[in-house]
């Protein structure tokens, strides 16, 4: 991994995913020895990596430039971890329980998306079987053109295969 050519978001998203990874240690350290930190300390830490994942997956690929739709998709999963984030942080609000449904339908539908292949070209999907497999896609994403060209597929049938 070279640092030095990170882009700034990148770079900041590299460096928050680096303080959430710390966070997540301290996490599994109050796990295996809670009279380590203070009482509540686990529900904070646990909060707190949400909402960073989150942070720095949305500054990621903002950086990355990506097309609206992608935006859109980072922005959901983004809300679902800070839903998530809010019923750790304040579970015995009578909102946490509608939070943690929030959080849960949110990570449901960017599964789906996932499944789905939304948006076009961003994965491949289950849609491809009837279309075409993604392996035959163009840079593109559509199912307009195979990678392998009628040249390429006569220089195979010269050498025989």
């Amino acid at each position: 991994m070279q640092i030095a050519s990170y882009r700034p978001g990148r770079l900041l998203s590299l460096i928050l995913g680096i303080i959430t990874l710390a966070a997540v240690v301290l996490l599994f350290i109050v796990d295996a020895a809670p009279r380590l930190l203070p009482a509540g300390s686990h529900d904070s830490l646990a909060a707190f990596s949400l909402a960073m994942t989150a942070c720095a997956y949305v500054i990621f690929q903002m950086a990355r430039h990506r097309a609206l739709a992608e935006l859109v998709k980072t922005i959901l999963l983004a809300a679902a971890f800070l839903f998530w984030a809010a019923n750790q942080i304040w579970p015995n609000l009578p909102q946490a329980s509608l939070f943690n449904d929030i959080a849960i339908g949110l990570f449901v539908l960017d599964v789906f998306f996932v499944i789905a292949g939304w948006p076009a070209g961003s994965s491949e999907s289950v849609l491809d079987d009837g279309y075409g497999s993604g392996a035959n896609r163009c840079s593109c994403g559509c199912s307009c053109c195979d990678r392998t060209s009628r040249a390429e597929e006569g220089l195979l049938e010269k050498m025989g295969r």
